[in-house]
């Protein structure tokens, strides 16, 4: 039975926790991360070895299985090696040998040791949208600018980490079971000399409580087949449909979630409302429209909450008629989380954990205005929100709380069916007037 190589035992490692079918006594994205760097350090190495002796690690030759030493040298097994990272020790394996000059093996492995940190955004980089092959070379220089990695082995490393980590976005979603759902859209420049575009980012809080980064792909705009193509995709790889989806008030995501969710609640994002409810007050009435505003919003019930909103009509819409009609465009959307648990309200209600996430973003892009396109953009989106979703705390959901939250979600599917269901009578088949006899 043929050995199998470390870097090949992590890739399985990588693969299973990707699948969901592995046990990680921490953060699955902290343990996640962990496993691209070894896997980064075990490849380089690896690759390093080949390049020396000539050969795969298969393949046989002067000195290899009991035959006598030669020039080319040969494998001597591994011994194992230890970084200190942001994210816990990393343990790796690093490939010994005999019978030649290992001087650039070994400093290649002392130079990657003193290297966490670029090695974590390396791998968060590749995890994103795969590196070029210049980005790893530059990663793997000496202090001097001595390059410890061959062009050819770089490219061998860029290929199959790219295509290690294009898996994730193609995952399966089926073992993550949405109880909310947030959609949220930043634009960045996507291609150089055009317009911004939107990049679309999803994340779910599950059942358990998890707050889950789902999905990041370019919109191109805002408009309903985009934001349909974006809903679908993880649909088709298993995403079932959540009880409520929050969103800003864009109206082609808006039209794509009721499309694609039937049965979910639609919340529009409250922090969203808010600044549009504020540029549109004069000043001297700012406060207490929006005081009044959050009252309805935040009311103990949706009956409370339209009943106020009656209230606030009848006060400014002589004073603030523009104002006013925003604020009643889509008021039953903007109470939807009135619906779920009262500990739930406040995190269910608005999109802040993307805006937050995406304020961050913009604030690299300003530092580095050279970032445009597709690929540069993405990966620092990805960089961003794959680090940020390491912090995420979740949520508690009680024995309460989930026998209400399936009682709404049972309420929602019944109302969705009654909705699409054909009439019993229709005009286009008229009935038969039966007498009391049956004739």
């Amino acid at each position: 039975m043929k050995r199998v190589p470390p870097s090949v035992q992590t890739k399985t490692a990588i693969e299973e926790l990707l699948a969901g079918g592995a046990e990680t006594p921490d953060d699955p994205r902290s343990a996640l991360l962990r496993l691209a760097v070894q896997y980064i350090v075990e490849e380089a190495l690896e690759a390093k070895t080949r390049e020396l002796l000539g050969r795969e690690y298969y393949e046989h030759g002067a000195g290899d299985e009991g035959e006598s030493d030669s020039a080319r040298g040969h494998r001597n097994g591994y011994r194992r090696g230890r970084l200190a990272s942001a994210e816990g020790e990393i343990g790796f394996a690093s490939p010994q040998v005999r019978g030649i000059d290992a001087g650039s093996l070994k400093a290649l492995r002392e130079r990657l040791a003193g290297r966490t940190e670029g090695l974590e955004e390396l791998a968060v980089e590749m995890f994103a949208r795969g590196c070029s092959t210049r980005d790893i070379e530059a990663m793997f220089q000496a202090e001097d600018g001595t390059a410890l990695l061959s062009k050819s082995a770089a490219a061998e490393l860029t290929e199959r980490l790219w295509e290690e980590y294009e898996a994730f976005a193609t995952r399966d979603l089926s073992a993550i079971k949405p109880l909310y759902l947030f959609i949220d859209g930043v634009a960045e420049r996507l291609t150089p000399g055009f317009k911004r575009e939107a990049v679309l980012c999803a994340w779910a809080i599950t059942w358990d409580g998890r707050k889950v980064l789902l999905h990041l792909a370019p919109g191109r705009k805002e408009s309903t087949e985009c934001c349909k193509d974006f809903i679908e995709d993880m649909q088709r790889r298993g995403l079932d449909a959540p009880v409520l989806v929050a969103t800003d008030g864009a109206a082609g995501l808006i039209r794509a979630v009721e499309e694609c969710f039937p049965t979910a609640l639609r919340q529009r994002c409250l922090a969203h409302k808010m600044r549009n409810l504020g540029a549109k007050l004069p000043e001297d009435l700012r406060a207490e429209f929006e005081a009044a505003a959050k009252a309805s919003y935040q009311a103990p019930s949706p009956a409370m909450a339209r009943a106020l909103r009656e209230d606030l009509v009848a006060r400014f819409e002589r004073q603030a008629p523009t104002a006013v009609r925003c604020f009643e465009e889509d008021f039953d959307a903007c109470i939807a989380q009135l619906q779920v648990p009262v500990s739930h309200r406040r995190v269910v209600r608005t999109t802040n954990l993307l805006e937050r996430l995406f304020g961050e973003t913009r604030r690299r892009s300003k530092v580095a205005p050279s970032v445009s396109g597709e690929r540069p953009v993405l990966k620092m989106l990805y960089a961003a929100a794959i680090r940020a979703s390491d912090s995420w705390r979740g949520i508690r959901i009680g024995e309460l709380e989930r026998r209400q939250l399936e009682r709404l979600q049972a309420q929602l599917t019944e109302k969705a069916k009654q909705e699409h269901a054909p009439a019993v009578n229709s005009p286009s088949t008229p009935q038969r007037i039966c007498s009391t006899d049956g004739t």
